[in-house]
């Protein structure tokens, strides 16, 4: 069983994290998070913990958005568009059990304080940008790491207000260096 509280967008979700986890969860209804919503995960918050785990597209990225502005120190749980998405539809209801487990596990807590470890030379270096493959490598390693796919300047953003160290960002440039590319998988 899950200690804290999973916070998903609606009851498709709930179906699919339970047929990978035993944990209590909260639907917001997509946009619907109204006040008593909020509540109910501030108290969750309060007593056990919660890890949100919307949708990799727009609509989940902005119900993170508004439950992080308003619920401090949550966990943030992320499955790639690849793993979420099935017939052209594209959500948490679509992932494997696996693929949901490895998202809970490695979820991230946004750090109080910004940290300024990553720099665009880094992005450059482990060519996470400026390059014909920066997009899928962003997808990959963010997948690696827990934080999920993003463009240049948010994965940067990401990479520092999640507390992630240089070595966490060397191995999983190095895993998904060694399973994607020198494997060919």
């Amino acid at each position: 069983m899950i200690k804290e509280v999973i916070v998903v967008e609606g009851r498709d979700d709930i179906t699919a994290v339970k047929r990978a986890v035993d944990a209590e969860m909260i639907a917001v209804g997509s946009f619907g998070i109204n006040s008593k919503i909020i509540s109910k995960i501030k108290e969750a918050q309060k007593r056990r913990g919660v890890i949100v785990l919307t949708d990799p597209d727009f609509a989940g990225e902005k119900i993170r958005s508004i439950i992080s502005k308003r619920v401090k120190g949550i966990k943030h749980a992320r499955i790639s568009q690849s793993e979420g998405t099935k017939n052209g539809d594209i959500g948490v209801e679509n992932a494997s059990p696996e693929s949901i487990i490895r998202a809970l596990n490695n979820a991230k807590c946004e750090t109080q304080k910004k940290t300024y470890e990553f720099t665009i030379e880094d992005m450059l270096f482990f060519k996470l940008v400026g390059n014909s493959e920066a997009k899928k490598r962003r997808d990959l390693v963010g997948n690696e790491l827990g934080i999920g796919y993003s463009n240049g300047a948010q994965f940067l953003s990401r990479l520092n207000n999640f507390g992630i160290s240089k070595e966490e960002l060397i191995n999983a440039v190095n895993t998904v260096n060694r399973r994607y590319y020198d494997e060919g998988i």
